[in-house]
């Protein structure tokens, strides 16, 4: 027998070919109505369910993934944020060991939690999900196992249908062969054509009896195994979100934590910030002094006029020490004093030196204006240049209100 390739000989592919042949005759008669096809109301309907329970669990597994991703993602942005804060942090500031402390502990936490969400749902979600597909190809060969036996089925009563007519149109036939041979062999045609009558319905039957049996066997399995599947799926649901909840309430509950000690830290900071700016207060060469001759309902209504006025001037000290009134910039609001060395990092920010005084003026659309941000230009270049000078944004935190 000719070879046609790694254990497939040309008797098998004949075989193979045959019965793709036979199924797809048995099922065009079927959906014709020319022949009856086996119904198993209750197998259908497992079959439905499983479909179902495949789909619901391939997009739970899909969304799971997402939320790892966003997990991990927003991992990525927590450890930028600490190690932003980090760097920004001065060794000699209040709390800077503690702040360190925190940013690693919360890198270990956001480890912790994106590792047990894959242990305790993802794994177990993947292994869920991996009996679909062999069910799956067991409920397809169960489908053509059905048809092989349909089309035995209905062989054996096509034999059983045509007898009749068969050993009618036979028995002409061997009449008439009887009539011409001799006597001797008329007992031998006549038994040679109930033989072979015989030998086509018995074959008929024994494939019938095969095709059944492979059919009862591959469909008792999954009538058992499927609503046991089916039934499953309110288990594993609960296992798989008690998980992620328990997991989530864990995680948000231990960086509570963290955060909490990192607000006490920024707000024990803050107070010692203005303890120190209390301290070194002292009065500016924009703050003028009220003359002693003044009295106080003189100083209350100059105050008055003066915060009236803010908008259009402000009073400005010159190099000889005299005070004059500088016009002020369009939309301008208050006056601030940096604390700090800021480095601009883009064109539209604004640089400043320690000590240099800022206009703040109101932002041309609202709208683009960040928290903790502030619009302003330099005084001494608004001064300077008046409508040149350059205006761009700078962190609020930097500077101080005068």
């Amino acid at each position: 027998m000719a070879e046609m390739g790694k254990g497939v000989t040309a008797g098998k592919l004949a075989s193979s070919m045959q019965k793709k042949l036979t199924r797809a005759q048995e099922k065009v008669l079927q959906k014709l109505g020319k022949a009856d096809e086996t119904k198993d109301a209750a197998f259908e309907e497992s079959v439905v369910n499983f479909n179902k329970q495949m789909a619901e669990g391939t997009k739970l597994q899909k969304d799971l993934r997402v939320y790892l991703t966003a997990v991990k993602a927003m991992h990525d942005s927590s450890r930028r944020l600490q190690e932003c804060l980090a760097d920004m942090y001065e060794p000699e500031w209040y709390g800077k060991e503690e702040v360190d402390s925190i940013a690693e502990d919360t890198d270990l936490l956001w480890i912790d939690f994106h590792q047990k969400l894959v242990d305790q749902a993802l794994i177990s979600m993947d292994t869920y999900l991996g009996q679909f597909p062999d069910i799956k190809a067991r409920v397809a060969k169960r489908d053509r196992k059905l048809v092989d036996f349909d089309s035995a089925r209905h062989h054996v009563a096509s034999i059983q249908k045509s007898k009749k007519k068969d050993e009618v149109k036979l028995a002409k036939q061997v009449a008439l062969l009887e009539k011409a041979a001799p006597v001797w062999a008329q007992g031998m045609i006549s038994a040679h054509h109930v033989a072979q009558t015989n030998l086509s319905r018995n074959q008929a039957e024994d494939e019938l009896g095969r095709a059944q049996k492979v059919f009862e066997e591959m469909n008792v399995d999954l009538q058992e195994e499927l609503p046991a599947l089916w039934n499953s799926r309110v288990g594993f649901y609960v296992n798989t979100f008690q998980s992620v909840a328990s997991l989530s309430e864990k995680f948000h509950r231990e960086m509570g934590k963290l955060n909490h000690s990192l607000n006490e830290v920024m707000t024990k900071l803050e107070e010692q910030n203005k303890d120190l700016a209390g301290t070194n207060h002292s009065l500016t060469p924009q703050e003028s002094p009220i003359p002693k001759s003044q009295s106080k309902e003189e100083s209350a209504d100059a105050a008055g006029t003066a915060g009236a006025e803010s908008d259009e001037a402000s009073p400005v000290a010159t190099s000889n020490g005299s005070v004059e009134e500088v016009e002020m910039p369009p939309g301008f609001l208050f006056k601030v004093k940096a604390m700090h060395d800021y480095i601009a990092n883009d064109a539209d920010e604004l640089e400043m030196k320690s000590g240099d005084i800022v206009l703040v003026v109101s932002y041309d659309n609202p709208e683009e204006q960040d928290d903790g941000w502030l619009m302003g230009m330099l005084e001494a270049n608004w001064i300077k240049e008046k409508g040149l000078a350059h205006k761009g944004v700078f962190p609020e935190n930097f500077t101080q209100n005068l």
